[in-house]
């Protein structure tokens, strides 16, 4: 595979992400919406690494990935949290937890 069709695969899958974090309710949609965002981008560090032939942009997407993580896990505890509280996942009950 040529260096534009894993842009053009990012870019579907970034498109993707955006679109469920930006459409969908639902909290849990949301963060596998984001994740869908970062896995572009570490597709897309990873061709250019690979293209220009030095390993920064591997190393730069490793990081991405421990931050993706971190955010899967801190991201699950709000919502499971909220869930607790208001036993919906939705993001505009979000709001009602300033007390």
């Amino acid at each position: 595979m040529s260096l534009v069709n894993y842009l053009v695969l990012s870019g579907i899958l970034f498109s993707i992400g955006a679109t469920a974090v930006l459409l969908r309710r639902n909290s849990i949609i949301a963060l596998m919406g984001v994740e869908l965002m970062l896995n572009a981008a570490n597709l897309t560090l990873i061709t250019f690494a690979r293209w220009h032939g030095n390993l920064h942009g591997e190393v730069f997407a490793f990081f991405v990935m421990l931050v993706a993580a971190a955010e899967v896990v801190i991201g699950l505890a709000i919502v499971v949290s909220i869930f607790r509280t208001r036993r919906s996942a939705s993001i505009d009950d979000v709001n009602l937890l300033k007390n």
